[in-house]
């Protein structure tokens, strides 16, 4: 799983004017969870399932 700054970087996250997260495959925005196996909040994409970390 990878961070959100390497999504953005690789361009598979997109952050809109508002600073919101959106998956650049699926247009989507992100979905928030707080997973207690990984440090900080997990950022998912409801539309291909991807995750990426959020520290």
């Amino acid at each position: 799983m990878k961070s959100i700054r390497r999504g953005l970087r690789a361009g598979e996250v997109e952050k809109d004017t508002y600073g919101r997260l959106s998956c650049a495959e699926c247009g989507q925005s992100l979905s928030t969870r707080d997973d207690e196996d990984v440090v900080g909040k997990v950022k998912s994409c409801p539309g291909c399932g991807s995750e990426w970390k959020d520290l």
